[in-house]
């Protein structure tokens, strides 16, 4: 087993480090026996021996089998069934040469005993004391022989660091001596070897007063105590500092040149710009010391940030800046080693060569020792997970370390507290002063368009705008909108090596996913954006949630995918480009079309049921069942619908057409239709207008009658609602005629009571009542009671605008109990607020007020915007009707923010009305 990297770690808290990464061992008994074995190591300790230390006189009578099952468990965690041999008459641990901290200790001793050359004395024994984490074998206590050896190890770092101070005496470092030497003094007050060698470091330090008085304080403690003197050999000592012996005078120092402050930084970047927030981040940071984590996608600027920082804060780190690039996303070199980076560090703080450490712990520990006092500021470039980095902190709370990465190293959040500053894109004025800054502020003054338009190809992504201001700026004859022309693929973002070419910077990013996290990252590039949730993700994958999540973490880790609200993931169009590009190397089209026919399911079913939960429908339509691997969200209800419905209007605003360019023009009127009542209700209707122009068009390609119809009745309402009356009367008849031919007597009524709606909109109220009556008698004979309802309140609001305003309430009345019984809440809000118009116009403004509040509460429900602003009028004018002008004002003022929000020119009238009532009130 020699070799296999594994070292158990006694020196301290028992604990195995396997390939340099630090492994859990639990259990006070389990610790036990590996103790047991690796204080034995090579060697064979009895199964009697083994229970004799872990259990002593407390056996159970399942040890035997205990002792078995410890043995395992040690195996998987020593990371090879072989590590620990069973062989008569008991176990062996078998993991090579210096493969606990205790023979590496007891190595470097001896060679350090063995050596007539005090620097190298020095270096052996440094080593050796930086292996001890604290007291030995600390938490396998309760064992009498485990504490034996406890004790037997302390005496042995004891004799080591007394063997230490020796050696440094002897070449000349007392000075550097005196802290560490004061404490352990203070940690063992009765040993004379310590304190004589104490005196003599304060002697040859030039303080002849201060090392009598240790002299004196250690003679008054032993005879307090003790009630003993000290020995000859000190009381010789001391007499030899009275008379300032030159035979105890320090030895003559060897020619040795002082090091210079580290300065390691590389040169900023000249044209760095923004970051504003962050650099603010970063400097609040400086007092705390500690780590922080700069982490960011492929070519955002990290080490431009941490370098530019780095320098504008040099001065606050007057003991040095280390910088080292860790090479864990490089296609050129393997991640840097951190044996290997701390060796630089040390060499750059002046750490000798006879100094330096071979064995990693001894280096992590001088390094450390190193920054006592100090205060450094250590940048890790590049980093590839928290491993690389952890022997790279400093322990000193005076110094800072940046550690920059595409991981978002999280362990290190986790386990080293540090400071997570993640890093965006650009936003779009710091990408036009990035472009200003490289090409000045005249040439992206005089195309300014052209500018903005090359910041929005590059993704605002800091290396792209760098690859193309340098292509302007050497070619200063093309105009800013000729380089923003050729950005049509990544292509364009190359400047001639590998560091400076998109496609290979994301590349080194995409090296380090897992096979299945690859191939979602190429999935992901099917959707159409701008973000994605993690059930559309699942199933755009045909994978279930529980699997989805840990590779969605994966890529947010890379930072190739971004989590940029809860539950909300988006990567930006360059990433984009760079996964479609890597799906038509690895994807076959036809699992691309599955994948795309999966995503558009998903949308297709959750915007139904969501439509269903909002307003359950008097006319539905059909849906094909969805594919395997597809899992729909079911709402649980209306507010998780309406909220589910604003959270994802964009995506689907994007699904309908990217359905009906890839051939599911089923799925592209469908969608357009589950989405209809939601534009409708939050006054989207350029949005719904579109998608539906969308949809007719697919409907017709594929001779969907039932299609066309759905999408000329939608056009007819949104031409309607946009005073586009001639439009909507031809959409309304052809949709008429459509559902005629196809048998659909419900779409036929809807269309009518849609053709009444139209009527009334053009002050034509008889000719609205006329449609609405036929609409009514459509769905009587269907037996359809919602729609009846829907009908009758239509029938009562027209009755209403003629003058008959008690039939209005008669057939209102009628429609609110229909609509009760079936539970729809949208006709129940519509129903109070023409209840509420016909008692305002009989002069009942009291109950008008009530109804019209009924109203607001069920409109708010629904999510319906422009519904709620009109009852606000409609309140307003019963406010005012008795007199209440605060009531009414501030009824129109709610009014007016809604339709402003929703652009509506209704809102112009409401302003004219508030003006008015302001005027008379100064009257």
């Amino acid at each position: 087993m020699a070799g296999t990297g594994v070292r158990v770690r006694l020196l301290g808290p028992v604990e195995v480090v396997v390939a340099g990464s630090p492994q859990a061992v639990n259990g006070l008994r389990r610790k036990a026996v590996l103790a047991t074995l690796a204080l034995h190591v090579g060697r064979v300790v009895s199964v009697d021996r083994l229970i004799d230390v872990v259990w002593g006189d407390h056996l159970p009578a399942t040890a035997a089998n205990t002792l078995q099952r410890h043995v395992s468990y040690l195996r998987g965690v020593l990371g090879e069934p072989g590590s620990i041999v069973a062989r008569q008459p008991g176990y062996l641990l078998d993991t090579g040469p210096d493969s606990t901290d205790v023979q590496v200790a007891e190595r470097l001793i001896e060679l350090a005993r063995r050596s007539t050359d005090g620097h190298e004395q020095v270096k052996h024994l440094t080593a050796a004391v930086a292996l001890w984490r604290g007291p030995p074998l600390a938490d396998v206590a309760g064992s009498a022989w485990l504490e034996e050896q406890a004790e037997h190890l302390a005496r042995l770092r004891l004799e080591a660091e007394r063997s230490l101070v020796e050696a440094r005496l002897s070449v000349g470092e007392h000075a550097g001596l005196l802290p560490g030497l004061e404490r352990l003094v203070r940690q063992h007050p009765f040993d004379e070897h310590l304190h004589a060698q104490l005196m003599l470091a304060l002697y040859r330090d030039g303080r002849q007063g201060e090392a009598v008085a240790a002299y004196r304080r250690l003679r008054d403690n032993l005879r307090e105590h003790l009630g003993i003197d000290p020995g000859p050999r000190l009381r010789d000592l001391e007499c030899a500092i009275l008379r300032q012996d030159t035979a105890i005078a320090a030895p003559a120092p060897a020619a040795a040149a002082v090091a210079p402050v580290a300065a390691q930084l590389p040169p900023p970047v000249p044209t760095f710009t923004g970051r504003t927030a962050e650099l603010a981040a970063l400097d609040a940071l400086v007092e705390r010391g500690g780590a922080v984590v700069v982490s960011g996608t492929a070519g955002v600027g990290k080490t431009a940030l941490a370098v530019h920082w780095a320098h504008r804060a040099a001065a606050r780190f007057p003991d040095g800046q280390l910088y080292v690039n860790l090479r864990g996303f490089d296609p050129a070199a393997t991640p840097t080693d951190p044996a290997r980076a701390l060796h630089g560090f040390l060499e750059a703080l002046g750490v000798p060569a006879a100094r330096m450490p071979s064995d990693p712990d001894a280096m992590v520990s001088l390094y450390r020792t190193t920054f006592a006092g100090k205060r450094l500021l250590v940048v890790l470039d590049n980093a590839r997970d928290a491993e690389q980095v952890r022997p790279l902190l400093p322990g000193s709370p005076h110094c800072l370390a940046i550690v920059t990465s595409r991981d978002q190293l999280i362990p290190l959040v986790v386990t080293e507290s540090a400071q997570p500053v993640p890093l965006d894109l650009l936003s779009p004025g710091e990408a036009r002063d990035m472009l200003v800054r490289r090409l000045g502020e005249r040439q992206v003054a005089a195309e300014p368009a052209a500018a903005d338009d090359i910041a929005d190809r590059c993704a605002r992504l800091p290396i792209a705008l760098a690859i193309v201001a340098a292509r302007a700026a050497t070619n200063r004859q093309f105009s800013l909108a000729a380089v923003a022309g050729e950005l049509g693929d990544l292509d364009a973002f190359h400047a001639g090596d590998e560091a400076t070419d998109v496609r290979a910077v994301f590349s080194w990013s995409c090296r380090t996913l897992s096979p299945p996290a690859a191939r979602l990252f190429r999935l992901l590039s099917l959707h159409p954006g701008p973000d994605v949730s993690a059930p559309a993700v699942a199933s755009l994958a045909g994978a279930d949630g529980p699997a989805i999540g840990p590779l969605l973490t994966e890529l947010t880790r890379a930072n190739l995918f971004t989590e940029h609200t809860y539950g909300r993931y988006a990567f930006h169009d360059l990433l984009r480009a760079y996964a479609a590009s890597l799906a038509d190397e690895a994807e076959p089209p036809a699992e691309q079309q599955a994948a795309v026919h999966r995503l558009l399911d998903h949308c297709l079913h959750t915007a139904h049921a969501a439509d269903l939960a909002l307003h359950p429908h008097f006319s539905a339509i059909s849906l094909p069942p969805p594919r395997a691997g597809v899992l729909p969200e079911r709402p649980r209800n209306r507010s998780a619908a309406a909220a589910w419905f604003s959270t994802e209007v964009p995506v689907l605003l994007a699904a309908v057409p990217l359905a009906a360019r890839s051939g599911f023009e089923g799925h592209a009127w469908r969608l357009a239709w589950a989405m209809a009542g939601f534009l409708h209700r939050q006054g989207h209707w350029q949005d719904w207008l579109g998608t539906q122009r969308i949809a007719l068009a697919a409907a017709s390609r594929i001779g969907d009658q039932a299609g066309q119809g759905h999408a000329h009745r939608s056009l007819g309402l949104a031409c309607s609602r946009l005073r586009r009356y001639d439009e909507a009367d031809d959409h309304l008849r052809r949709a008429l005629d459509l559902f005629t031919d196809v048998g659909d007597d419900a779409g036929r009524a809807h269309t009518c009571l849609n053709l009444g709606q139209l009527a009334e909109r053009q002050g034509q109220h008889q000719q609205a009542l006329t449609h609405s009556r036929r609409a009514l008698a459509l769905f009587r004979s269907a037996g359809n009671r919602a729609g009846q309802g829907y009908t009758l309140n239509a029938v009562g609001w027209q009755e209403a605008l003629l003058g008959n305003y008690h039939s209005a309430l008669a057939s209102c009345g009628e429609a609110l109990r229909m609509l009760q019984e079936v539970d729809d809440v949208q006709g129940q809000a519509d129903t109070w607020d023409s209840l509420g118009h016909a008692h305002h116009q009989l002069g009942d403004d009291r109950r008008a007020i009530a109804c019209y509040e009924h109203a607001l509460e069920l409109f708010t429900q629904v999510h319906d915007r422009y519904a709620e602003a009109s009852t606000y009028v409609n309140l307003g004018g019963s406010h005012r009707a008795l007199g209440d002008l605060g009531a009414t004002r501030a009824a129109w003022r709610r009014a007016l923010t809604i339709l402003d929000e929703l652009g509506d020119a209704d809102a112009d009238s409401i302003r004219a009305n508030l003006d008015q009532l302001d005027a008379s009130r100064l009257h």
